[in-house]
């Protein structure tokens, strides 16, 4: 991607070549034009960078040179940036969501307790399909971050196992209360080194799509879980 910035502070051909050195720099940036005579740099870089960094690779904020959007708008451009990669999980829950609502629409109103055993079941059918695909690559991921993974490797190759079982038990309707206890247990302790990777912004790859996405690990993991073991102890309390 390429975006085009206005950049003042430039007086000779010297701060040029100087604002182009300290740009190129930066990761992901893959190439910088800039002119003095229209107050502009254009960047090229392999994923967004926002303006902060740019900035700060220029000397900061008390830095002669000042860079700030002009043919972008940088919220827009985060929010398309955020948006593109966390695409395969959007559409993952659109169409689980799509379908659960499809299937527990009964008598004009959504059946709750429906809605929520199906989605799960997409959810968790899902996900483990992904994770099957490259069963050691998710599995060598997923010891990066979970607690249990990190002292049992083996356990990454269980856990898929164990979704792929809660995504079959969910579909059939199978020991109801066992299953919703086992989802309890399961995502919340799942969520424990969750929460501790992005609580440090560790810059760790999520597994939770196994490893044919490369997805940060980040907040949208955290909501992810949260889902499950929110729909899990709510469906506890309503039996």
């Amino acid at each position: 991607m390429t975006h085009t910035y206005q950049l003042t502070g430039m007086t000779c051909s010297g701060c040029e070549n100087k604002v182009k050195s300290n740009l190129l720099v930066l990761p992901d940036v893959t190439g910088v034009e800039v002119s003095k005579e229209t107050n502009s740099a254009t960047i090229s870089m392999d994923k967004h960078i926002g303006l902060d960094t740019l900035q700060q690779a220029l000397g900061g904020s008390e830095s002669k040179y000042q860079i700030s959007a002009t043919q972008h708008s940088e919220a827009l451009e985060e929010a398309k940036s955020w948006a593109a990669t966390y695409k395969p999980i959007l559409l993952i829950f659109g169409y689980v969501t799509a379908l659960s609502l499809v299937v527990s629409w009964q008598n004009n109103a959504i059946n709750v307790m429906e809605f929520m055993r199906i989605f799960m079941a997409g959810f968790f059918l899902t996900f483990s399909f992904f994770k099957m695909l490259n069963l050691k690559a998710f599995a060598e991921s997923y010891a990066m971050y979970d607690i249990v993974a990190k002292k049992f490797s083996t356990w990454g190759y269980i856990y898929a196992f164990i979704e792929l079982g809660l995504g079959l038990s969910f579909a059939l309707n199978l020991s109801p209360v066992v299953v919703n206890w086992v989802t309890l247990i399961v995502m919340t302790v799942s969520i424990i080194g969750v929460l501790e990777s992005v609580l440090n912004k560790k810059k760790i790859q999520c597994a939770c799509l196994g490893a044919v996405f490369n997805l940060p690990m980040s907040t949208v993991t955290i909501v992810e879980d949260a889902i499950m073991i929110a729909m899990s102890a709510g469906m506890l309390i309503l039996m």
